[in-house]
């Protein structure tokens, strides 16, 4: 397969580059593209939340009043959960949300998400992400030329000026090769990446 490469600086057609099949031609798996995304996001969740029970209530252990002859409702603890200070009903306790992803069903899912996101046109391939100065309305004209306003540019390698030009700009999202992960990859409407980072990409997806 091959795919048209665009000058980062002009967006003018800069020739093409040969791509395999097997990672960018994949049919889409929306369910398996869900299940990935669904445990990325589990993943990054702490799972700390915690409330004391009224075992773990301090205090509580004798009776507080006589069983009879106040007319008062019976009371075996000052620690029960309908008491105020008392312990929660059903409390939270830490747990991990981490849910296993075989590595073969993860890399099938990437090559799911970058086939489909070529197929949509929603893939620009680029010569290079270099810019000549670290000046945001340099980083704007150039992504004029692609007409976008949602965009994620990927490079092999961030440059300081790249870097510099695209941090205060809150519809651009910028990474490296490694980390790009799905969630970020269906986040945004248009996907600059440029050739070096794409080979890479493809060396490790195949």
């Amino acid at each position: 397969m091959e795919l048209p490469i665009c000058s980062f600086a002009s967006g003018d057609p800069a020739g093409s580059v040969a791509c395999a099949d097997e990672v960018f031609a994949r049919a889409y798996n929306e369910p398996l593209i869900h299940q990935v995304v669904t445990a990325y996001f589990a993943g990054g969740r702490r799972g700390t939340k915690a409330n004391k029970s009224r075992s773990a209530v301090r205090g509580g252990g004798a009776k507080p009043f006589r069983q009879k002859g106040l007319g008062r409702a019976r009371a075996g603890t000052i620690r029960s959960p309908i008491w105020r200070g008392g312990g929660v009903t059903f409390a939270a306790k830490p747990r991990n949300f981490v849910q296993k992803i075989n590595r073969k069903m993860y890399r099938h899912a990437l090559c799911s998400i970058w086939s489909e996101l070529l197929r949509s046109g929603r893939l620009v391939v680029v010569d290079s992400c270099e810019l000549a100065e670290p000046k945001t309305k340099a980083l704007v004209a150039v992504l004029k030329n692609f007409d976008v306003n949602d965009v994620l540019i990927i490079a092999e390698d961030v440059s300081e000026n790249l870097y510099l030009a695209a941090r205060n700009l809150y519809w651009v999202g910028l990474t490296d090769v490694a980390a790009v992960d799905p969630a970020m990859l269906l986040a945004y409407r248009k996907i600059v990446i440029s050739k070096a980072a794409l080979a890479a990409i493809e060396e490790h997806l195949k």
